[in-house]
């Protein structure tokens, strides 16, 4: 039996974790949240397809290609979240559950931060809880698919 696989999207600047202000972000690398990630995945019977991109057009090709071989998405869209009507028109689409995910608290950040197009479509957002927030993450979407 094949396990569910939830697709991790990961926006701009994010393949940056570890050396950008570490302040917000922490020390560890996107290389070791998708470690984590596919740890706890694994936990509960899951698998991950984790992904980065700076690019807007290439998330929302892979939001729209999601609902072929995914079960839910988990999405740290990075400044996107704050800009992009094309990846909430993508996410619409889906029909799949949503976890946003931010590593920083958005809301004790700049206002701009405080507005998110992705939260309009989400089941649930995680912020301010570092790398964790994304176990977090998995385990909301554990809870939605199941």
């Amino acid at each position: 039996m094949m396990k569910k696989c939830i697709l991790i999207l990961n926006g701009p600047n994010l393949n940056m974790l570890g050396s950008r202000e570490p302040e917000f972000y922490g020390d560890q690398t996107l290389g070791d949240i998708e470690k984590i990630c596919a740890d706890q995945a694994s936990k509960l019977g899951l698998s991950i397809d984790f992904r980065n991109s700076n690019s807007e057009g290439e998330l929302v090709d892979w939001i729209q290609q999601s609902k072929n071989n995914h079960v839910a998405i988990i999405l740290n869209a990075g400044a996107y979240t704050h800009t992009s009507i094309a990846i909430l028109d993508a996410l619409r689409t889906t029909n799949l559950p949503i976890v946003e995910v931010h590593l920083s608290n958005i809301f004790q950040r700049e206002e701009y931060r405080h507005v998110s197009f992705v939260s309009q479509v989400a089941d649930g957002v995680i912020c301010g809880f570092g790398s964790q927030g994304y176990k977090l993450a998995i385990d909301a979407t554990a809870k939605l698919i199941s």
